[in-house]
Formats: structure tokens, C-alpha cells, sequence
């Protein structure tokens, strides 16, 4: 099982912080969202965004291989001023 959290304005539309994800094989970000994305139609949020990705705290991107134990967080684009 992995636990996956959201951030920012994905927390928000997503309604959720975070949740736990069953893996029983070895799966990539994308594999993982993919999964979340054909959940209904407010989780095609994750698709239509250019959302960040991050492993065990380090940012990556989609081909980022996710093992059963790890933390999967997503949040949007951050800009600065």
C-alpha cells in the first residue's frame, strides 16, 4: 500500500488530502494516476493540469517507478513572484 497526498488547489478540488492506494506490483506515477483519473469525472482534474509529481519527497516525473511503502504526493505547478 502506498500513501498518496495532494496539495494546494488539487487538495481543494479533489476534496481530499490523501489516500491510500492498494499496489500488489511494481507501478509507475503514470500507471498510478491513470487509475485515479478513471475514478469519475472530478479526479480528470489530475489529467487536465500540468500537475508535479513526487516520490518519497523528491520531485520526478511520471515514469518514476512507485513501490508498495512509498509516498506519491501531486500538487500543481508552484510560480513566484
Amino acid at each position: 500500500m502506498i500513501q498518496i497526498r495532494f496539495f494546494a488547489s488539487l487538495r481543494e478540488h479533489l476534496d481530499t488530502a490523501s489516500l491510500n492506494f492498494e499496489v500488489n506490483n511494481e507501478k509507475t506515477v503514470a500507471d498510478i494516476k491513470q487509475q485515479l483519473v478513471s475514478r469519475g469525472e472530478k479526479w480528470q482534474f489530475l489529467s487536465e493540469r500540468d500537475v508535479l509529481c513526487a516520490v518519497n519527497q523528491t520531485l520526478t516525473g511520471e515514469d518514476a517507478i512507485v513501490n508498495d511503502g512509498d509516498e506519491l504526493a501531486f500538487f500543481p505547478p508552484v510560480t513566484g513572484g
